[in-house]
């Protein structure tokens, strides 16, 4: 069984380290390594879509990113406890007619003992901006690491 460290059950440090390594992978927008992240069964709720399996990951985010451009994300760790972790994120792109978007979320993980996440439910609102009101550009800089998020 392929695991992914840190391993469960998680202190401050290895849940920060989780919640990096999740938004710099994101950040890369290639669903194929964003999915070896997740159990081969793992279960996700994004809005109102239910996906299981890795392949269906890869499926999910391959059509995410192709309607989703420009996609640049932050994530914050919010709590965790034993094999759980739960973050709030924001992330912004723009859509094919050139309209920028802020998408607001939470998301609630639950780890198998290999530190591959097995569960994802990701809560998310989205708000139209303008592109002069874009604060999100890209991979986060070592600059701006354990910088909290804005509420707006």
């Amino acid at each position: 069984m392929t695991g992914r460290p840190p391993f469960p059950p998680f202190d401050e440090q290895t849940a920060l380290q989780k919640v990096q390594a999740a938004e710099d992978a994101w950040n890369t927008r290639d669903p194929r390594r964003v999915s070896l992240a997740y159990t081969e069964d793992s279960v996700w709720r994004n809005r109102d879509r239910f996906i299981t399996g890795r392949e269906a990951i890869v499926a999910f985010l391959t059509e995410k990113w192709e309607r989703e451009l420009d996609y640049a994300l932050r994530k914050e760790l919010w709590a965790f406890r034993g094999n759980r972790i739960a973050v709030r994120f924001q992330y912004e792109c723009r859509d094919r007619s050139g309209q920028w978007w802020r998408s607001y979320g939470n998301e609630l993980w639950e780890f198998a003992e290999n530190g591959l996440m097995s569960r994802r439910e990701a809560s998310i609102n989205d708000v139209a901006i303008a592109e002069s009101d874009r604060r999100i550009f890209g991979p986060r800089p070592d600059s701006e690491r354990e910088v909290l998020l804005p509420v707006r």
